[in-house]
């Protein structure tokens, strides 16, 4: 198994349960957005970046595009994972952070998973599959 980390932001927990499942399956280091720094993506192999949309569709201003903003610039040839939760909207939040993850050269692993409002079983099983191919 890959070293792995799962940084996240969450308001209301949706996005935290989908990053704990995604860390129960890949074996990841579970950190919030708060907790990680540009310094320490060297330290791992694959990265899950998790975000609610928020406002009209963007990532969380405060501490989550913050710490993103840092870190993206270590990303190149990095392999990521995205995911997110969201209560509006269709999505576009996660269509923008993907095609920006891709021109920085980052490595998804997967399509990024998104959950409206609270994550069900289905959003949870793409988690765990998420978590298993970030760790491959």
């Amino acid at each position: 198994m890959k070293k792995t980390a799962v940084v996240y932001w969450s308001q209301t927990g949706n996005t935290e349960t989908m990053a704990k499942a995604i860390a129960e399956t890949s074996g990841g280091t579970l950190l919030t957005a708060a907790e990680f720094s540009a310094n320490q993506a060297e330290e791992f192999e694959a990265i899950a970046f998790g975000c609610p949309a928020m406002g009209a569709e963007v990532l969380e201003e405060e501490e989550f595009q913050p710490m993103w903003d840092s870190v993206k610039s270590n990303l190149s040839g990095k392999k990521i994972a995205l995911f997110g939760s969201y209560g509006w909207g269709d999505g576009e939040w996660m269509r923008n952070w993907k095609q920006e993850a891709e021109e920085i050269g980052a490595e998804l692993v997967a399509e990024p998973v998104i959950a409206n409002e609270t994550p069900d079983e289905t959003a949870l099983a793409a988690c765990h599959e998420l978590g298993k191919k970030l760790a491959q």
